[in-house]
Protein backbone atom coordinates (compact mmCIF):
# COMPACT_ATOMS: atom_id res chain seq x y z
CA UNK A 1 0.00 0.00 0.00
CA UNK A 2 1.07 3.12 -0.79
CA UNK A 3 0.88 6.01 2.03
CA UNK A 4 1.04 9.84 2.04
CA UNK A 5 1.82 12.24 5.02
CA UNK A 6 -1.05 14.03 6.90
CA UNK A 7 -2.57 16.07 9.78
CA UNK A 8 -5.51 15.34 10.83
CA UNK A 9 -7.52 14.18 14.33
CA UNK A 10 -8.86 11.67 16.41
CA UNK A 11 -10.33 13.70 18.98
CA UNK A 12 -11.39 17.19 19.03
CA UNK A 13 -9.21 19.32 21.53
CA UNK A 14 -8.46 22.81 22.28
CA UNK A 15 -5.44 24.25 20.03
CA UNK A 16 -3.23 23.81 22.82
CA UNK A 17 -3.46 20.49 23.40
CA UNK A 18 -0.71 18.44 21.67
CA UNK A 19 -2.98 16.19 20.17
CA UNK A 20 -5.77 18.74 18.69
CA UNK A 21 -4.14 18.14 15.69
CA UNK A 22 -1.56 15.55 14.66
CA UNK A 23 1.16 13.87 12.14
CA UNK A 24 -0.13 11.29 9.89
CA UNK A 25 0.74 8.14 7.76
CA UNK A 26 -2.65 7.13 5.48
CA UNK A 27 -3.31 5.46 2.08
CA UNK A 28 -3.21 7.16 -0.74
CA UNK A 29 -6.55 7.39 -2.72
CA UNK A 30 -7.13 6.61 -5.88
CA UNK A 31 -9.19 8.64 -7.96
CA UNK A 32 -12.91 7.41 -9.62
CA UNK A 33 -15.46 8.89 -11.27
CA UNK A 34 -14.94 12.72 -12.14
CA UNK A 35 -12.09 13.24 -9.12
CA UNK A 36 -9.19 14.02 -9.41
CA UNK A 37 -6.39 12.98 -7.54
CA UNK A 38 -4.25 16.49 -6.48
CA UNK A 39 -0.51 16.37 -5.25
CA UNK A 40 -0.91 18.93 -2.55
CA UNK A 41 1.72 22.19 -3.15
CA UNK A 42 0.30 24.61 -0.26
CA UNK A 43 -3.19 25.14 1.83
CA UNK A 44 -4.65 28.17 3.79
CA UNK A 45 -6.36 27.79 6.93
CA UNK A 46 -9.78 29.67 7.02
CA UNK A 47 -12.46 29.66 10.40
CA UNK A 48 -14.21 26.63 9.24
CA UNK A 49 -11.34 24.88 10.14
CA UNK A 50 -10.97 26.01 13.30
CA UNK A 51 -15.30 25.31 14.16
CA UNK A 52 -14.95 22.11 12.56
CA UNK A 53 -11.83 21.22 14.85
CA UNK A 54 -12.88 22.92 17.90
CA UNK A 55 -13.92 20.99 21.21
CA UNK A 56 -16.58 18.55 21.08
CA UNK A 57 -17.55 15.02 23.25
CA UNK A 58 -16.76 12.87 20.12
CA UNK A 59 -14.07 10.78 18.95
CA UNK A 60 -13.13 9.41 15.58
CA UNK A 61 -12.64 6.10 14.93
CA UNK A 62 -10.67 7.18 11.72
CA UNK A 63 -8.56 10.09 11.60
CA UNK A 64 -10.46 13.23 9.92
CA UNK A 65 -8.74 15.85 7.59
CA UNK A 66 -9.13 18.88 7.68
CA UNK A 67 -8.13 21.80 5.30
CA UNK A 68 -10.69 23.74 2.70
CA UNK A 69 -7.98 25.51 0.81
CA UNK A 70 -5.89 23.93 -1.70
CA UNK A 71 -3.52 24.51 -4.64
CA UNK A 72 -1.39 21.96 -6.46
CA UNK A 73 -0.95 19.78 -9.22
CA UNK A 74 -3.23 17.03 -10.70
CA UNK A 75 -1.49 13.83 -10.66
CA UNK A 76 -4.45 11.41 -12.08
CA UNK A 77 -8.24 11.87 -13.09
CA UNK A 78 -10.92 9.36 -12.99
CA UNK A 79 -12.47 7.77 -15.75
CA UNK A 80 -15.18 10.53 -16.26
CA UNK A 81 -13.03 13.44 -15.88
CA UNK A 82 -13.39 16.63 -18.90
CA UNK A 83 -12.18 19.26 -17.72
CA UNK A 84 -8.43 18.72 -16.29
CA UNK A 85 -5.69 16.40 -17.31
CA UNK A 86 -2.96 15.31 -15.38
CA UNK A 87 0.19 18.34 -15.13
CA UNK A 88 -2.32 20.63 -14.84
CA UNK A 89 -2.19 23.19 -12.00
CA UNK A 90 -5.17 23.90 -9.86
CA UNK A 91 -6.83 25.40 -6.97
CA UNK A 92 -10.14 24.64 -5.46
CA UNK A 93 -11.94 24.54 -1.91
CA UNK A 94 -13.30 20.54 -1.93
CA UNK A 95 -16.52 19.33 -0.37
CA UNK A 96 -17.10 20.10 4.11
CA UNK A 97 -18.63 16.62 3.49
CA UNK A 98 -15.35 14.70 2.55
CA UNK A 99 -11.61 14.66 3.91
CA UNK A 100 -10.09 17.86 3.89
CA UNK A 101 -6.43 18.83 1.89
CA UNK A 102 -3.78 18.90 4.67
CA UNK A 103 -2.33 15.46 3.03
CA UNK A 104 0.30 15.38 0.52
CA UNK A 105 -2.83 13.93 -2.40
CA UNK A 106 -6.14 14.59 -2.41
CA UNK A 107 -9.60 13.62 -3.94
CA UNK A 108 -11.82 16.53 -5.44
CA UNK A 109 -14.43 16.47 -7.71
CA UNK A 110 -13.15 18.54 -10.99
CA UNK A 111 -16.51 20.28 -11.20
CA UNK A 112 -15.76 22.59 -8.27
CA UNK A 113 -11.63 23.02 -9.34
CA UNK A 114 -10.52 26.08 -11.18
CA UNK A 115 -7.10 26.67 -13.11
CA UNK A 116 -4.39 28.29 -10.66
CA UNK A 117 -3.96 31.68 -11.44
CA UNK A 118 -0.77 31.64 -13.60
CA UNK A 119 0.41 34.84 -12.00
CA UNK A 120 0.59 33.32 -8.63
CA UNK A 121 2.53 30.88 -6.87
CA UNK A 122 1.11 28.28 -5.01
CA UNK A 123 1.22 29.26 -2.04
CA UNK A 124 -0.66 32.40 -3.58
CA UNK A 125 -3.42 30.63 -4.89
CA UNK A 126 -4.17 28.77 -1.83
CA UNK A 127 -5.35 32.19 -0.55
CA UNK A 128 -7.96 32.52 -2.65
CA UNK A 129 -10.41 29.06 -3.27
CA UNK A 130 -12.50 29.56 -0.16
CA UNK A 131 -13.10 33.24 0.40
CA UNK A 132 -13.18 33.91 -3.74
CA UNK A 133 -16.00 31.89 -4.13
CA UNK A 134 -17.63 33.02 -0.68
CA UNK A 135 -17.61 36.62 -1.94
CA UNK A 136 -18.22 35.92 -5.45
CA UNK A 137 -21.38 33.84 -4.92
CA UNK A 138 -22.58 36.63 -1.56
CA UNK A 139 -22.09 39.47 -4.56
CA UNK A 140 -23.18 38.62 -7.61
CA UNK A 141 -25.88 35.33 -7.10
CA UNK A 142 -27.42 36.19 -3.33
CA UNK A 143 -26.83 39.70 -3.71
CA UNK A 144 -27.55 39.72 -7.61
CA UNK A 145 -24.97 42.76 -8.12
CA UNK A 146 -24.54 43.19 -11.69
CA UNK A 147 -20.82 42.91 -12.92
CA UNK A 148 -21.95 45.68 -14.91
CA UNK A 149 -19.71 49.36 -14.10
CA UNK A 150 -22.69 51.27 -15.67
CA UNK A 151 -25.43 49.01 -13.73
CA UNK A 152 -24.24 49.84 -10.70
CA UNK A 153 -23.07 53.35 -11.12
CA UNK A 154 -23.97 55.68 -7.92
CA UNK A 155 -24.67 52.00 -5.95
CA UNK A 156 -22.27 51.53 -2.90
CA UNK A 157 -22.33 48.00 -0.68
CA UNK A 158 -21.18 48.21 2.88
CA UNK A 159 -18.94 44.88 3.87
CA UNK A 160 -18.61 44.34 7.39
CA UNK A 161 -15.53 42.68 8.30
CA UNK A 162 -13.88 44.05 5.12
CA UNK A 163 -10.42 42.93 5.93
CA UNK A 164 -10.89 39.10 7.15
CA UNK A 165 -10.40 36.67 4.17
CA UNK A 166 -13.70 37.16 2.59
CA UNK A 167 -14.05 40.72 3.11
CA UNK A 168 -10.35 41.23 1.18
CA UNK A 169 -12.21 39.83 -1.83
CA UNK A 170 -15.48 41.18 -1.60
CA UNK A 171 -14.18 44.45 -1.77
CA UNK A 172 -11.90 43.71 -4.39
CA UNK A 173 -14.68 42.00 -6.52
CA UNK A 174 -17.16 45.11 -5.26
CA UNK A 175 -14.32 47.57 -7.27
CA UNK A 176 -13.83 45.72 -10.00
CA UNK A 177 -18.25 45.73 -10.13
CA UNK A 178 -18.04 49.69 -10.18
CA UNK A 179 -19.73 49.78 -6.92
CA UNK A 180 -18.77 52.26 -3.84
CA UNK A 181 -17.37 50.14 -1.10
CA UNK A 182 -17.52 51.25 2.37
CA UNK A 183 -15.86 48.80 4.56
CA UNK A 184 -15.89 48.09 8.35
CA UNK A 185 -12.64 48.15 10.70
CA UNK A 186 -11.92 48.31 14.35
CA UNK A 187 -8.19 48.50 13.96
CA UNK A 188 -6.16 50.67 11.90
CA UNK A 189 -4.02 48.19 10.80
CA UNK A 190 -7.36 46.16 9.67
CA UNK A 191 -8.79 49.80 8.29
CA UNK A 192 -5.48 50.48 6.54
CA UNK A 193 -5.52 46.93 4.95
CA UNK A 194 -9.19 47.22 3.42
CA UNK A 195 -8.09 50.31 2.58
CA UNK A 196 -5.39 49.50 0.15
CA UNK A 197 -7.63 46.55 -1.10
CA UNK A 198 -9.70 49.38 -2.78
CA UNK A 199 -12.28 50.15 -0.08
CA UNK A 200 -13.31 53.69 -0.35
CA UNK A 201 -14.57 54.48 3.00
CA UNK A 202 -14.34 52.96 6.36
CA UNK A 203 -16.34 53.20 9.01
CA UNK A 204 -15.91 51.13 12.67
CA UNK A 205 -18.71 48.16 13.35
CA UNK A 206 -18.59 49.13 16.65
CA UNK A 207 -20.80 52.05 16.54
CA UNK A 208 -23.98 52.90 15.10
CA UNK A 209 -23.95 52.85 10.90
CA UNK A 210 -25.85 55.76 9.99
CA UNK A 211 -24.40 58.24 12.00
CA UNK A 212 -20.86 57.21 9.93
CA UNK A 213 -22.51 56.61 6.60
CA UNK A 214 -23.98 60.17 6.94
CA UNK A 215 -20.50 61.50 7.50
CA UNK A 216 -19.54 60.67 4.40
CA UNK A 217 -22.66 61.70 2.50
CA UNK A 218 -24.87 58.47 2.34
CA UNK A 219 -27.94 57.82 4.38
CA UNK A 220 -28.04 54.29 3.74
CA UNK A 221 -26.00 51.38 1.19
CA UNK A 222 -27.54 49.12 -1.94
CA UNK A 223 -25.73 46.47 -0.30
CA UNK A 224 -24.72 44.69 2.91
CA UNK A 225 -22.62 41.93 2.61
CA UNK A 226 -21.92 40.57 6.83
CA UNK A 227 -19.50 39.10 7.19
CA UNK A 228 -19.07 38.93 11.00
CA UNK A 229 -21.73 38.07 14.13
CA UNK A 230 -24.91 38.76 11.94
CA UNK A 231 -26.89 38.89 15.19
CA UNK A 232 -25.02 42.03 16.63
CA UNK A 233 -24.95 44.11 13.37
CA UNK A 234 -28.30 43.50 12.64
CA UNK A 235 -30.15 46.21 13.81
CA UNK A 236 -27.53 48.75 12.46
CA UNK A 237 -27.60 46.50 9.38
CA UNK A 238 -31.87 47.26 8.89
CA UNK A 239 -31.25 50.54 9.33
CA UNK A 240 -28.63 51.07 6.92
CA UNK A 241 -30.14 49.23 4.37
CA UNK A 242 -31.98 51.35 1.49
CA UNK A 243 -35.72 50.43 0.59
CA UNK A 244 -35.30 47.45 -1.70
CA UNK A 245 -32.04 46.86 -0.66
CA UNK A 246 -30.51 43.37 -0.21
CA UNK A 247 -28.62 42.21 2.74
CA UNK A 248 -26.36 38.67 2.77
CA UNK A 249 -24.42 37.20 5.86
CA UNK A 250 -21.91 34.27 5.69
CA UNK A 251 -21.83 34.57 9.58
CA UNK A 252 -24.12 31.72 11.23
CA UNK A 253 -26.20 33.32 14.45
CA UNK A 254 -27.23 32.29 17.90
CA UNK A 255 -30.15 34.22 18.52
CA UNK A 256 -33.23 34.66 16.45
CA UNK A 257 -33.31 37.25 14.03
CA UNK A 258 -36.25 40.29 13.60
CA UNK A 259 -37.12 39.79 10.26
CA UNK A 260 -39.62 42.33 10.51
CA UNK A 261 -37.30 45.09 10.96
CA UNK A 262 -36.72 44.87 7.11
CA UNK A 263 -40.45 44.37 5.92
CA UNK A 264 -41.07 48.18 6.23
CA UNK A 265 -38.28 48.50 3.43
CA UNK A 266 -39.17 45.24 1.59
CA UNK A 267 -35.94 44.33 1.46
CA UNK A 268 -34.70 40.66 1.65
CA UNK A 269 -32.41 38.74 3.53
CA UNK A 270 -29.88 35.91 2.03
CA UNK A 271 -27.69 33.43 3.47
CA UNK A 272 -24.22 32.19 1.51
CA UNK A 273 -22.46 29.34 2.46
CA UNK A 274 -19.67 28.38 0.03
CA UNK A 275 -20.14 24.29 0.57
CA UNK A 276 -23.74 24.50 -0.41
CA UNK A 277 -22.86 23.08 -3.85
CA UNK A 278 -21.06 20.46 -3.47
CA UNK A 279 -22.37 19.21 -0.18
CA UNK A 280 -26.26 18.64 -1.95
CA UNK A 281 -24.32 17.85 -5.07
CA UNK A 282 -26.41 20.54 -7.20
CA UNK A 283 -26.75 20.57 -10.87
CA UNK A 284 -24.74 23.32 -11.07
CA UNK A 285 -21.80 22.55 -9.23
CA UNK A 286 -19.55 23.26 -12.42
CA UNK A 287 -20.48 27.22 -11.47
CA UNK A 288 -17.66 27.19 -8.91
CA UNK A 289 -15.47 25.80 -11.61
CA UNK A 290 -16.60 28.77 -13.80
CA UNK A 291 -15.89 31.44 -10.97
CA UNK A 292 -12.83 30.33 -9.83
CA UNK A 293 -11.47 30.79 -13.72
CA UNK A 294 -12.86 33.70 -13.93
CA UNK A 295 -11.11 34.71 -10.63
CA UNK A 296 -7.99 33.70 -12.21
CA UNK A 297 -8.46 35.36 -15.04
CA UNK A 298 -8.87 38.30 -13.15
CA UNK A 299 -5.62 38.02 -11.15
CA UNK A 300 -3.90 37.53 -14.05
CA UNK A 301 -5.03 40.62 -15.34
CA UNK A 302 -3.84 42.73 -12.34
CA UNK A 303 -7.52 43.37 -11.02
CA UNK A 304 -7.51 41.19 -8.33
CA UNK A 305 -4.27 40.33 -5.99
CA UNK A 306 -3.93 37.24 -3.40
CA UNK A 307 -4.94 37.90 0.12
CA UNK A 308 -1.65 35.75 1.67
CA UNK A 309 -0.57 37.61 4.94
CA UNK A 310 1.43 35.47 6.39
CA UNK A 311 3.59 32.23 4.62
CA UNK A 312 4.02 29.15 6.97
CA UNK A 313 6.53 25.73 6.31
CA UNK A 314 6.17 23.14 6.56
CA UNK A 315 2.66 22.17 6.03
CA UNK A 316 2.46 19.87 9.30
CA UNK A 317 0.60 19.53 12.71
CA UNK A 318 2.61 22.18 14.40
CA UNK A 319 2.89 24.59 11.99
CA UNK A 320 -1.10 23.98 11.86
CA UNK A 321 -2.06 24.09 15.10
CA UNK A 322 0.01 27.93 15.07
CA UNK A 323 -2.31 28.55 12.20
CA UNK A 324 -5.08 27.49 13.79
CA UNK A 325 -4.73 30.02 16.89
CA UNK A 326 -3.72 32.81 15.28
CA UNK A 327 -7.18 32.16 13.69
CA UNK A 328 -9.07 31.53 16.48
CA UNK A 329 -7.44 35.02 17.67
CA UNK A 330 -10.48 36.98 15.62
CA UNK A 331 -7.59 38.98 14.69
CA UNK A 332 -5.92 38.15 11.67
CA UNK A 333 -5.73 40.06 8.07
CA UNK A 334 -5.87 38.36 5.14
CA UNK A 335 -4.86 34.66 5.26
CA UNK A 336 -2.24 32.49 6.45
CA UNK A 337 -0.71 29.68 4.28
CA UNK A 338 1.21 27.13 4.41
CA UNK A 339 3.65 24.92 1.43
CA UNK A 340 5.69 22.36 1.49
CA UNK A 341 5.10 19.23 3.07
CA UNK A 342 8.18 18.41 5.80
Amino acid sequence: MTTMKAVGLYNYLPIEHPESLIDLELAKPVPTGRDLLVKVKAVSVNPVDTKVRAPKNRTESSPKVLGWDVAGVVEQTGPECVLFQPGDEVYYVGSITRPGGNSEFHLVDERIVGRKPSSLDFAEAAALPLTAITAWEGLFERLGISRSKEDNAGKAILIIGAAGGVGSIAVQLAKVAGLTVVGTASRPESADWAAVLGADHIINHYEGFVPQLQAIGRQTVDYIFCLNATEKHWRNMAEAIAPQGKICSIVETKETLDLTLLKDKSASFAWEFMFTRPKYGTEDMVEQHRLLNEVARLADAGALRTTMTERLTPIGADQLRKAHAKVESGRTIGKIVLEHFG
